[in-house]
């Protein structure tokens, strides 16, 4: 599959990345980033905070219900823009919805309110996942991704950034409103955008499903096959732990919300921006085997930061040199989930076919989301057993097995 010729940047499809990574960005950071800050910060404890990890579940089962996308077209808007709307408006009424509870007296609620959000936001990325496959062609599948996955990063600066900055001068129910505002302009873009042409067949199938899987089995070996599921599980999965608590872990290290938030918009979002692109690039000029392997390191490699500052940390004062470190820690990192991303939802999209695309793109998608929902659950409890620093070290080990797998499903010397 060649993806050496990009169309311009300002080609309307290319566009409509920006919107989809955006839709993608917000509610996920939300949950990611936003709550366990709120949730340390008032005194939560950690393991208590990684067992929420298992309200991200319908990341990993999404698939089970993303046939009904390819079947039911909402307010007979389209079987994509119509549930981008159902999904966005859901979203729109139930992040303000956490600002009015205590997450101390009240943990059940805010469980039962990110699992709903979650709900939510998967549904969103089934829908938001198959309309740019659908829009994208074979050749436009890199940059097309590329932009999206910077999208993605910029939308989650501002639960991730912005609205810890104004957690410092305002109270939480606010900032939550102020955080729900920015579904606002993504639904009014969702109003107006073309229902893509489908290329799955509504009516002749009874079980989608079971179709959409028997064709992704067909297309490779059985052996093959297993080899792209556990890839795909295993790529993201040291990086998906580091960062599982890191909010929790900027805070332990006495960093409080505004310098968190400022630090990470300004020292984020540039080293996003350069990640996803470095890696939309790199699948252009070098091909999708080589990029998945460049990235692959550069995300590994970036999960030491975190080695590094816990090690130094939790510190006394923060000053600048303090200030310096956290800076360096975010950029890198985002760098290398920058071009990970990339890489991975291009090899994601190269795996689909056009007749299931939003069942196999959420099943591909869901099986990225295990190791964030189950072994992320169970991150509290290894970083208060093993300490910060044997944790990241432990985060770093778990990110070679996807790195060995790609000898056998992206070598190095083929093109692809």
């Amino acid at each position: 599959m060649n993806y050496s010729k990009p169309s311009s940047f300002f080609n309307k499809k290319f566009l409509l990345c920006i919107y989809t990574g955006f839709c993608s960005g917000l509610p996920l950071y939300f949950i990611l980033q936003l709550i366990p800050a709120w949730l340390r910060i008032n005194q939560v404890d950690l393991k208590t905070i990684g067992f929420i990890a298992l309200t991200q579940l319908p990341y990993t089962l999404k698939f089970l219900w993303s046939p009904l996308l390819d079947k039911i077209s909402p307010f007979a808007l389209g079987y994509r823009k119509g549930w981008l709307l159902v999904t966005q408006i859901g979203l729109l009424l139930i992040l303000p919805a956490f600002g009015i509870f205590n997450p101390n007296a009240e943990i059940n609620i805010i469980i039962s309110l990110s699992l709903i959000t979650a709900f939510l936001s998967a549904t969103q990325d089934i829908a938001v996942d198959a309309y740019r496959r659908e829009i994208l062609t074979d050749e436009q599948l890199g940059f097309g991704n590329s932009i999206h996955t910077n999208a993605y990063r910029i939308a989650g600066l501002i639960p991730g950034g912005l609205s810890l900055i104004i957690a410092k001068f305002l109270p939480w129910s606010e900032v939550y409103l102020f955080t729900a505002a920015f579904m606002i302009p993504v639904i009014i873009i969702t109003l107006f955008i073309k229902e893509p042409i489908h290329h799955f067949k509504k009516q002749q199938q009874k079980s989608l499903f079971k179709h959409a899987i028997q064709d992704f089995f067909d297309r490779n070996t059985l052996q093959y096959s297993i080899l792209i599921i556990l890839f795909i599980i295993w790529y993201k999965l040291g990086d998906n732990l580091a960062t599982a608590l890191a909010s929790p872990f900027y805070v332990d290290m006495n960093f409080d919300t505004l310098q968190i938030g400022t630090i990470t918009k300004n020292a984020g979002l540039w080293p996003s921006l350069f990640g996803a692109f470095a890696g939309g690039i790199l699948i252009a000029k070098l091909g999708l085997n080589r990029a998945l392997w460049i990235s692959g390191l550069v995300q590994m490699l970036s999960i030491l930061g975190f080695v590094w500052l816990s090690s130094k940390g939790p510190f006394a004062t923060i000053g600048i040199y303090e200030l310096t470190m956290l800076a360096m820690v975010i950029s890198f990192e985002s760098i290398g989930v920058g071009m990970g991303s990339a890489a991975l939802v291009t090899y994601i999209s190269k795996n689909t076919n056009p007749q299931f695309t939003a069942t196999q793109f959420a099943l591909l998608t869901g099986l990225t989301a295990i190791p964030r929902t189950f072994i992320n659950a169970t991150s509290g409890i290894l970083s208060e057993g093993l300490g910060w620093t044997n944790y990241f070290w432990l985060c770093f080990i778990l990110a070679f097995p996807g790195m060995v797998l790609l000898l056998k499903v992206a070598p190095w010397n083929i093109e692809k």
